[in-house]
């Protein structure tokens, strides 16, 4: 990990200008909490700045970082709802997660007029109903289909441009005993969900957001009956239902599965060699021609200073850290991406080509959600729940009220 002089140097600088408001604050204890963990590539970059932080000043950081799922956005809510939040969170904003935690933490704006030198820039993608921005983004996303091109090569099946190619890829793969689309029902089947959307759905209706199940577009059951035919085809391992997301990116990652659905961020998983093998495709229409003419992305998540960071003795320690986070070479760094060759090419490709849409389930509130990703949707994929099913139970939660 090579020394960031420049945040040295900044931080320092930072640090004299918290100082001469009397406080010195060493030796004081900071919780974090983030996604940066797990196949996460910036999870040792991330490590670094909270050890360079705590080396300089003599501040000891507790980080609980974890890998993000329904259950680490479930204890951190719970956390917040506890009044047990952490110092400084990295976490979703500007949508139906970030609601139940805003009077708890601490506009830009606020934390800007205590300290102008921070210069903290408001991104209106962060931009919540209340008029205010409250994080500091470090990283866009997108979210496509990887495949394996030499094992679709190797099978002669063909890459999936329209729905009829990826059947027949499915039907190809599974024959030879590989797994043609790696996945797990039990705990991340988000991508799936919100990929079978988007084969469906014209921009405008992946956007909706309706009030009654009345409302609810036709090609949102579609999506729900597109899971089921992947399923009936053969499209997931027998396992899918009871295993995790780890074990389901390892058999792709040792190409003992043929496509996955994810997002920008598996790029770290990746070693290098196999970028070239790699290519990342947008969503096959199912009931039109060709692929979508979207794909999904966005800025959906930054670093907050809590209130209660903000209000205790240790408000300039807190700070100094956020300033560390955040800064240029900070965001560079947990922002950056390690796609290469053939898979950056494709990348690229998706994005130049098509609309960016915010996933559906961001507009969520996070009942529904978990309703339609771990109840529903593993449901209609084994065939014990039907679309109108899946979307009453859903809508019956006033998914996108106020």
């Amino acid at each position: 990990m090579r020394i960031r002089k420049w945040l040295a140097v900044t931080a320092a600088l930072l640090l004299t200008v918290l100082a001469g408001t009397g406080t010195a604050d060493g030796g004081v204890t900071l919780r974090t909490i983030s996604c940066f963990a797990g196949l996460d590539g910036s999870a040792g970059e991330y490590v670094a700045i909270l050890q360079q932080y705590e080396s300089r000043t003599g501040n000891t950081v507790l980080d609980s970082s974890a890998t993000s799922d329904e259950a680490w956005k479930t204890a951190i809510l719970k956390d917040f709802a506890a009044g047990n939040e952490p110092d400084i969170l990295f976490f979703f904003a500007a949508g139906a997660d970030s609601a139940p935690i805003l009077s708890r933490v601490v506009s830009l704006e606020e934390i800007n007029q205590a300290y102008p030198e921070m210069n903290l820039k408001e991104t209106e993608a962060l931009r919540e109903t209340d008029g205010k921005v409250y994080a500091v983004p470090v990283r866009g996303y997108w979210e496509g289909l990887y495949v394996h091109t030499d094992l679709f090569e190797q099978y002669d099946a063909p890459l999936p441009k329209d729905w009829a190619s990826l059947l027949e890829a499915v039907r190809i793969f599974r024959k030879n005993g590989i797994i043609p689309i790696a996945i797990s029902l039990s705990d991340i089947p988000h991508y799936l969900a919100e990929m079978a959307v988007l084969a469906c759905a014209t921009r405008e209706e992946q956007q909706a957001r309706p009030r009654t199940y009345e409302e609810v577009p036709a090609s949102w059951f579609d999506a729900m009956t597109a899971i089921r035919e992947l399923a009936e085809a053969g499209a997931f391992a027998e396992n899918a239902w009871s295993t995790y997301e780890t074990a389901s990116t390892d058999l792709f990652l040792r190409k003992q599965a043929a496509m996955q659905m994810d997002g920008s961020w598996l790029d770290s998983a990746f070693p290098s060699g196999m970028m070239n093998t790699l290519a990342v495709l947008p969503m096959p229409l199912r009931n039109g021609e060709g692929t979508s003419d979207c794909y999904l992305g966005g800025v959906s998540m930054g670093f907050y200073l809590t209130r209660r960071a903000w209000e205790s003795g240790h408000r300039d320690a807190a700070v100094a850290l956020l300033a560390d986070l955040t800064s240029e070479e900070s965001i560079r760094e947990l922002g950056s991406s390690s796609l290469s060759g053939r898979l950056l090419d494709s990348a690229e490709d998706m994005k130049a080509n098509r609309q960016m849409v915010s996933p559906l389930q961001d507009a969520m509130n996070s009942k529904a959600r978990e309703v339609w990703l771990l109840e529903c949707i593993p449901a209609v994929a084994a065939g014990k729940m039907t679309p109108e099913e899946c979307w009453r139970r859903v809508m019956a939660l006033n998914p996108f009220g106020e």
